[in-house]
């Protein structure tokens, strides 16, 4: 399913209580079964889907947070901060905060806002939306900080609401006003009008959750304490429009696509799956969702690998997940496009024509060429966004949107080994 997430930093602020700007986010750089909020350093119960920097892993910090080789600057939360919104347990409605927090948009559909996954077609898609700390969801909310907890045993204890819930000033013990941050995430729902189950819709959450109140949103702070307060102190437009705060920078939409890391459980988290990753039976409520406690055996690892080997079968190895250009290619001759094209058959292609690289692209397409303009080769400790399946085998990756999977030629070579997040191409095999 498609999908993207949008960032809204409230600047809830006595000066300008409207002033706010939204971040697009619209790569992710993994899905995967970690939590470092709930459960650093382990398997986490449930699959997550994952943005931010580079640096994320299970036992993140906000220093791995802020080395990240490609990171959103984010704001004035202090080092180290963690909370919680939502409540992945919860399967039924109330008027309790975790409810309150999280809500959905049927874009396209002329209805209002719900709690729950609404059970009708969206033609525009759904937009899943938390806001911290469980508040209700209006720009001017206050989020309320104990100035003392960098985070609690519960990961929402040290936040609290102003006195009037939505208005007003902090309570005493609670006396540091924060920026408000709300998630939006946009789901292309709208593929799967054919697939309901007669008046049910056919959606669930990794974590079982088929009601949509099970929705939460992990936030770990890796923004420059610095760059953040500065956009506080000088952010008031209340269009949302990221381009009127200049305190801020923010990468284009392929960077940010590009910016992927490998998963770190061994197991398979996306495509068609027998079940949920981790122990998470389908709940519909109303009563709330037993956590699970079983050992499924799952180990942290290298996940399934999104290239083929074939340094021993053809001499060609693979190097990485490139970026390409519509505008300016970066293969332009000679090429093939096939449905029943795989990767083997892109490699021939190239060996055949006396090519050193082959770029494998959009699901059907294969290139050649000689040498690779470093423009377009992969960055150091990016994976990338090579994530299309191949049209003539699934289970081989072909590419993305205006991404390459590339292979090179290393055959009577002192070292034919494929690219992983460990290996520093740097110079390039094969390029002057």
């Amino acid at each position: 399913m498609t999908y993207f997430t949008k960032l809204y930093l409230a600047l809830a602020m006595i000066d300008f209580s409207d002033a706010f700007f939204r971040m697009s986010c619209p790569g992710r750089i993994s899905r995967d079964r970690v939590d470092p909020i709930v459960g650093p350093g382990k398997v986490a119960g449930h699959v997550h889907t994952i943005s931010g920097g580079s640096g994320f892993s299970a036992a993140m910090t906000f220093q791995d947070a802020r080395a990240s080789k490609s990171t959103e600057k984010l704001h004035a939360y202090p080092e180290g901060f963690r909370m919680l919104a939502g409540d992945t347990n919860k399967r039924s409605g109330g008027t309790d905060p975790a409810t309150q927090g999280i809500s959905f948009a049927c874009i396209g559909a002329d209805k209002p806002e719900t709690n729950n996954i609404p059970n009708y077609n969206c033609p525009g898609g759904l937009r899943a939306q938390v806001f911290f700390p469980n508040m209700q969801v209006r720009k001017e909310n206050i989020c309320c900080w104990n100035g003392k907890d960098l985070d609690t045993p519960d990961h929402k204890s040290h936040m609290s609401y102003p006195a009037q819930y939505n208005n007003g000033p902090c309570p005493a013990d609670f006396p540091m006003h924060m920026i408000s941050i709300f998630y939006e995430i946009f789901y292309d729902t709208n593929l799967f009008a054919d697939q309901w189950n007669g008046t049910q819709y056919p959606f669930v959450f990794s974590n079982g959750d088929a009601t949509g109140y099970g929705l939460h949103g992990d936030f770990l702070n890796g923004w420059d304490v610095n760059v953040l307060q500065k956009a506080v102190d000088t952010c008031k437009a209340d269009s949302g429009s990221v381009s009127e705060c200049a305190a801020v920078t923010t990468y284009s939409a392929q960077q940010c696509q590009q910016c992927q890391i490998p998963t770190t459980v061994q197991e398979t988290t996306s495509g068609t799956l027998a079940k949920l990753p981790g122990c998470n039976p389908i709940a519909y409520g109303p009563e709330r969702a037993i956590p699970s406690t079983c050992d499924d055996k799952t180990i942290f690892g290298p996940g399934p690998a999104n290239y083929v080997d074939l340094t021993q079968s053809k001499g060609w190895e693979y190097a990485g997940c490139g970026g390409d250009e519509i505008s300016d290619r970066a293969f332009h001759w000679p090429s093939e496009r096939t449905d029943d094209m795989t990767v083997p058959a892109c490699i021939d292609y190239c060996s055949a024509a006396g090519y050193s690289y082959a770029s494998l692209e959009y699901g059907r397409e294969c290139w050649c060429v000689s040498k690779l303009d470093p423009r377009y080769a992969p960055k150091d400790d990016i994976m990338g966004s090579c994530n299309y399946n191949y049209a003539g085998n699934a289970t081989q990756t072909c590419g993305g949107w205006a991404a390459m999977s590339l292979y090179h030629n290393c055959a009577g070579q002192s070292s034919c080994t494929n690219w992983n997040m460990t290996t520093t191409y740097g110079v390039w095999k094969g390029l002057s």
